[in-house]
């Protein structure tokens, strides 16, 4: 092709800028990952304050020759002295979870091994903390190896041998948990999963009563539920249980049946995505069209303000603590790479913290939002992003993406292969098909199993729409979509 060799020297340019993770403080110190543009992989790094130098934490590109290392999940400990982290080798989901001395930088001689799909949450003394693996496979049967998950709690310097088993389940060998200690560190709190399902169920078990059991929190596996915090014995879950695009909820262990449940943040027209505890208030991240908006709540529910945000975009983040209004967030957007802000929720002030440099000109290009029409007369969304001053004359190359599927919700993210097609005159179009979750559990409940037909049909309605309005000609469509998104192209 006479323009690979440009082209790969553009996309080069365009990938080399900072990427940063999610930022939060613990134990008095800051952390977060971030990618410095060409590497393999993204390090994770600490402050000790805003202004001060990032210093390393855990650089998987120094583990590996090659960049096939990855630091998979970590967890820092409340006093921020200790990191648990897990590596992963050549993409298998089998972890090696190591503990780092922050402070130091001095990895401790603790190996966890076969632990695979784990998250890890410490005890409110630092002592040690909560992780889930598997047996050791044995040759004889390994299939056995993929099979009966268990949470065990690790204690700082011992051996794996050492550990305790804290539960696993007797009957379902497909269960797997996510432990969390709840905020007043009183409680382990079990979220169980079965495979690729959405819905999910909790238990939970007094951390004051070593020998005591794991109580039924929410036992069902009859709608999905993530922990948000908890006051004492109750404890809040963003839930879409008889709330097809969510609420917020709170559950007292004490008497968990549903009829006891109280409503802090009822169900809304918008889609609730997330809600997290930061300042003793409720941070609750919503799409509206598939584009993010953000509002802030007392913990009784009661309304407080509309974090105002850039633009169309997605954001991400609101890690914190019940102790301090302090957080940080991430905005993003088809023309925006990931830029992070500080935020305060009792004063409501939000400051740039950090914008990557850019060897383009955001101004350049617009993202449109349109409707469509699907073939049973279904309202569709979808964004459109090109340069500015697009000639609808039907002559421009377009991309048309798709996904629709797993309640997954494909909001406006930054792509540099993308921007450079767009840079070269090509538009780029993402349809929200039925099936993802951009307008709740009901929009994806219409476009799975027996219904898949309709995420195609919405897909080439797509097409169809941008065809018509002077976008692009069959000659110079495509379609793709990664993954689920294939089956649609």
């Amino acid at each position: 092709l006479p323009e690979r060799e440009a082209l790969r020297r553009r996309l080069a340019e365009l990938w080399d800028f900072p990427r940063w993770g999610p930022v939060f403080r613990q134990g008095g110190r800051f952390f977060f990952p971030r990618h410095d543009g060409l590497r393999n992989q993204s390090i994770l790094y600490t402050l000790d304050h805003l202004d001060g130098e990032a210093r390393v934490l855990v650089d998987p590109n120094q583990l590996s020759g090659d960049g096939t290392v990855a630091l998979t999940a970590f967890c820092v400990s409340e006093d921020g002295r200790h990191l648990a982290y897990g590596l992963t080798n050549g993409g298998s989901d089998w972890q090696e979870w190591r503990i780092c001395e922050v402070a130091t930088g001095r990895i401790l001689p603790d190996v966890l091994h076969w632990v695979k799909f784990s998250q890890s949450a410490w005890t409110h003394d630092n002592a040690g903390f909560f992780y889930c693996r598997y047996d050791e496979p044995n040759p004889e049967r390994p299939e056995d190896a993929h099979f009966w998950q268990k949470i065990y709690y690790h204690r700082l310097g011992t051996a794996q041998a050492e550990d305790v088993l804290v539960h696993c389940s007797t009957e379902d060998r497909e269960m797997g948990f996510v432990p969390t200690v709840s905020d007043d560190g009183r409680y382990l709190l079990i979220h169980a999963w079965k495979g690729t399902d959405d819905e999910n169920a909790f238990f939970f078990k007094d951390l004051t009563d070593p020998a005591g059991t794991v109580h039924d929190l929410l036992p069902s596996f009859n709608a999905t539920y993530t922990y948000v915090g908890s006051d004492g014995p109750v404890f809040w879950f963003h839930t879409n249980a008889r709330a097809s695009r969510g609420r917020l909820i709170a559950v007292d262990a004490r008497r968990p049946e549903p009829e006891h449940w109280r409503e802090l943040i009822p169900e809304t027209d918008e889609t609730l995505q997330a809600v997290s505890v930061v300042g003793r208030r409720f941070v609750a991240t919503y799409l509206r069209d598939a584009s993010s908006r953000v509002r802030i709540f007392e913990q009784d529910g009661r309304f407080i303000r509309e974090l105002e945000l850039p633009g169309l975009g997605t954001v991400s983040g609101f890690l914190g603590a019940p102790d301090s209004p302090e957080t940080f967030y991430l905005f993003n957007s088809y023309t925006t790479p990931g830029t992070i802000y500080h935020y305060d929720v009792d004063t409501g002030v939000s400051r740039l913290l950090g914008r990557p440099e850019l060897r383009f000109d955001p101004a350049d290009f617009e993202t449109r939002q349109v409707f469509f029409e699907s073939r049973d007369g279904t309202r569709v969304h979808m964004f459109i992003t090109s340069r500015k001053g697009l000639v609808l004359d039907g002559s421009h190359p377009t991309f048309l993406y798709g996904y629709g599927g797993f309640n997954t919700s494909w909001t406006p993210t930054f792509s540099v292969p993308y921007l450079a097609w767009m840079e070269r005159g090509g538009v780029y179009a993402v349809a929200n098909l039925r099936g993802g979750g951009e307008y709740g559990e009901d929009w994806h409940l219409a476009g799975s199993r027996r219904n898949k037909q309709k995420t195609f049909d919405d897909f080439i309605a797509a097409g169809e729409w941008l065809i018509a309005n002077g976008y692009t000609s069959r000659q110079r469509l495509a379609g793709g979509g990664d993954s689920n998104g294939g089956l649609s192209a």
